[in-house]
């Protein structure tokens, strides 16, 4: 567990436990457990560049108000996801809330 900033407060930051960590990816079936580290990983396919980069953009958005990245990688219509918590070395409660930003976002962009 670690202590870190977030929007001027003192936050703990902990990694998942194992029943937060199954409901995580129960409650998110659009992402799979990453397979060499404890992450989570999506793989998503837009229209086209346009459509991609702006839901990169949302999430770009959202992500540093949050203090908190993905990991991502962008060819032309993809865009593949990992989450996880660097600090604690595995998904954390700030990759849960993340993940559901992305969720929308890429639903509201129309991702295949």
């Amino acid at each position: 567990m670690i202590v870190a900033w977030q929007n001027g407060a003192c936050v703990m930051i902990a990694r998942l436990t194992e029943a937060e960590r199954a409901a995580f990816f129960r409650n998110h079936p659009a992402w799979a457990p990453a397979a060499d580290r404890d992450a989570a990983v999506r793989s998503l396919r837009f229209h086209d560049f346009n459509a991609a980069f702006s839901f990169m953009t949302a999430v770009a958005l959202a992500a540093e108000k949050a203090d908190h990245h993905p990991e991502w990688f962008n060819v032309y219509n993809r865009v593949d996801i990992t989450l996880a918590t660097h600090d604690v070395g595995g998904l954390s409660r700030r990759d849960a809330a993340l993940a559901v930003v992305i969720d929308s976002a890429a639903q509201r962009a129309g991702a295949a």
